[in-house]
């Protein structure tokens, strides 16, 4: 781990990353916005057969036998997963579109899914409807355990480039897994979904879409935000996360958990928001990492009665058998969100870092260690 900045400054001359003036053409191509991501080392049997399958190298993948034994919160089953459902989003590079509906790896992403979902549905169940789950979401943690509150208190440069990595797989394509919903929404739930997201994608200005603004976030701290540039180094927690909402999103039967997952991130935003905020002033980050995180202190606290009232309210209105499928999907954002903030609590606390593997050197990671 190397040497901490002092906690309240960056001296930009140490912790700014130093840019290769010899960088050649095809280092400046890999950064361009449009491109797609390459694809990540594997993780084990799974997401090496399906990298293998998507690059044409194999026309075999693994069966009920592989998945069923594989660990469900693991590296490997998640790494599989996420390629299988990045095919809907960017793609990656030197893979064909149509992979996207090949039939055998439609039959084992179900497989992987159900895995996983299994899963998840054996750990939730402990609320006993969609007020209680939403009393217990509305209620902040005495003890001010999280990542939120590490940063807080004790994040260097260092910790909150880390954690930006951790989100930006998730942040970089933001709310475009919940936009699923809306054909399968009517009325006031569709419209109330349709006014939250039209604020995620900048009122109609693209420099203020969220996903933009998390993208400046990640280049005033010195890191490349390039979609998917970090995939490697993101462990299984953030991926499971992240693919908690691409399997609700995709599945129509799923519209009530990806309401219920919708309404977990704007209701639990605010506040996490707000200490972030303030450990970016901390440190001295810049304004446009401040920024990303001060608007969704205000945009969210709108949200969040919007979204109660008018997308969880409307959708029960009309489908009030969906009730149960909500409540799960409260909870299960609530469980794999936990578990990312508390490995990369864990790992901070210990000294070490919170990523798969460290920054490399044209992302040398100057504020780590403990504060």
């Amino acid at each position: 781990m190397t040497t901490t900045a002092p906690r309240g400054t960056v001296d930009r001359a140490v912790d700014a990353p130093q840019v290769d003036e010899r960088t050649d053409e095809r280092d400046r191509a890999a950064r361009r916005p449009d491109r797609r991501p390459v694809l990540p080392p594997p993780r084990g049997e799974l997401s090496e057969a399906v990298a293998d399958f998507l690059l044409g190298r194999t026309a075999t993948l693994p069966g009920p036998r592989a998945t069923e034994a594989a660990d469900p919160f693991g590296e490997d089953l998640h790494l599989a997963l996420h390629l299988a459902y990045e095919l809907h989003y960017r793609g990656f590079d030197g893979v064909p579109d149509d992979t996207e509906w090949d039939p055998d790896l439609l039959r084992l992403r179900a497989l992987l899914e159900r895995r996983f979902e299994d899963a998840l549905r054996m750990r939730c169940g402990r609320f006993g409807g969609v007020r209680e789950v939403f009393d217990a979401l509305l209620t902040e943690p005495v003890d001010g355990r999280g990542a939120s509150h590490y940063l807080l208190r004790h994040g260097t440069l260092g910790h909150l480039r880390e954690y930006a990595v951790l989100r930006s797989v998730y942040q970089l394509r933001e709310a475009d897994p919940h936009l699923w919903v809306v054909p399968r929404l009517q009325g006031r739930a569709k419209a109330a979904m349709m006014t939250i997201q039209f604020d995620e994608y900048g009122c109609g200005r693209p420099e203020q879409m969220h996903a933009r603004l998390f993208a400046d976030l990640m280049e005033d701290l010195g890191l490349d935000s390039s979609y998917g540039r970090y995939l490697p180094h993101v462990g299984a927690p953030a991926l499971a996360a992240v693919n908690l909402m691409s399997l609700l999103g995709l599945h129509r039967s799923r519209r009530g958990a990806l309401v219920g997952h919708f309404a977990a991130l704007e209701v639990t935003s605010s506040p996490g928001a707000s200490r972030i905020a303030a450990a970016m002033r901390r440190i001295g980050a810049g304004q446009a990492a401040i920024r990303f995180y001060d608007e969704h202190v205000e945009a969210d606290a709108v949200h969040e009665q919007l979204v109660r009232r008018d997308v969880v309210g409307g959708l029960l209105a009309d489908e009030p058998d969906l009730a149960d499928d909500v409540t799960f999907g409260v909870e299960a954002t609530v469980l794999l969100e936990d578990a990312l903030s508390d490995a990369a609590t864990d790992a901070w606390e210990a000294g070490t870092t919170a990523l798969r593997t460290p920054l490399g050197d044209a992302d040398d990671d100057h504020g780590g260690g403990d504060a």
